[in-house]
């Protein structure tokens, strides 16, 4: 049927009419460019608003291995969404994949974000990418392209969601697979800022059945702001040992889901246990709480919090204090939380105890 064959009684329809406003698309593309623009390294070709970012790696490695990640906030955009509050999650998605990236040895060089939503906020986006820019700036990397996704009926009002990736590089001969590790060796902890971003349908749920005030003072700030803690990122601080103490570092596990008993056996051969001693570090308080709240057995806080250890460290006995030092004098705090063991025929390959 042709276009004139069309009843005269019927308006013409627009893309607006489906639900999708392409000037709000372009609004934002403008409010966000100055967020990414502070974020950009050298290495990056061109700017926000191509088909694809370019990103020049000649020149700084020898042999260099690319490294990727992706991830994204889980269902603490859900808490985001009941408290009205989208400054910080832009933060979590960043670091869920650069901290994932570093463990291998990789500095983190660019970073892409996908924002998707029924109805798209200009004001709500743009704070989002505001966070996203301000991870991408503590991590070092370029923010260089990313995707926002307007679907009418696909999320409820007011909900979006996200995904970031992150594209790092290392020299092949400095990869860090935990290949080095042996009995004797030393696990340090470096403390979280939070919850991060795990754990978080069984924090809703206590939430929910505590009936707590969330805008009650919570050790200073409103409870909250608390939960809402952005997951902290280790790049810079790492990064600094791996270029002043080479080789020292045989092992790094970014403690997300699955907590410390489920991460840090995934860099250990089988042969080894990673013993940690949960009295070596003071349990925060907003794990006390969620663990009295909750009524939350010990092993389970252990394998779904972090319980306050956002990224395992082993090195060797040798270097422990030198490496604990390094980065006590980056900002982190940092705890000597275990040793690496033979196994056992029968034993778990990390226990925290």
């Amino acid at each position: 049927m042709s276009a004139q064959q069309y009843p005269s009684s019927q308006s013409p329809l627009s893309y607006r009419d489906a639900g999708v406003d392409i000037d709000a698309g372009d609004a934002l593309v403008d409010r966000i460019k100055p967020f990414a623009r502070k974020t950009m390294r050298p290495e990056v070709m061109g700017g926000i608003g191509g088909f694809g970012a370019l990103f020049n790696l000649s020149g700084k490695y020898r042999e260099p291995v690319l490294v990727s990640g992706t991830d994204g906030v889980g269902t603490k955009l859900k808490l985001a969404f009941m408290l009205d509050k989208h400054d910080t999650v832009g933060q979590d998605l960043v670091a869920m994949s650069v901290n994932d990236i570093l463990v291998q040895g990789a500095e983190p060089l660019f970073f892409l974000d996908y924002f998707a939503c029924g109805k798209l906020d200009v004001g709500t986006a743009a704070t989002v990418v505001q966070g996203i820019a301000r991870g991408c700036e503590f991590a070092g990397c370029a923010l260089i392209g990313g995707e926002t996704a307007e679907m009418p009926g696909m999320y409820p009002d007011g909900e979006y969601d996200l995904a970031g990736f992150a594209v790092g590089a290392v020299e092949k001969s400095d990869i860090i697979d935990g290949t080095r590790i042996v009995p004797g060796d030393v696990v340090l902890g470096l403390a979280s800022s939070g919850a991060h971003s795990n754990g978080y349908s069984l924090i809703r749920k206590i939430v929910e059945v505590s009936g707590v005030d969330l805008d009650a003072d919570f050790h200073g700030r409103p409870l909250r702001d608390a939960l809402l803690e952005p997951t902290r990122i280790y790049v810079k601080p790492l990064l600094s040992v791996f270029r002043d103490l080479p080789g020292v570092v045989k092992g790094l596990a970014h403690i997300t889901g699955g907590g410390l008993t489920e991460n840090v056996p995934r860099i250990l051969g089988k042969e080894l246990i990673a013993r940690i001693d949960a009295r070596s570090w003071t349990l925060p308080p907003l794990f006390q709480w969620l663990q009295e709240a909750g009524h939350v057995a010990d092993q389970e806080m252990h394998r779904v919090f972090n319980c306050g250890i956002g990224m395992a460290v082993v090195v060797s006995e040798a270097d422990a204090d030198a490496v604990a030092a390094k980065l006590t004098g980056a900002g982190e705090a940092v705890y000597r939380i275990g040793r690496i063991d033979r196994r056992g025929e029968s034993e778990a390959q990390c226990i925290v105890g």
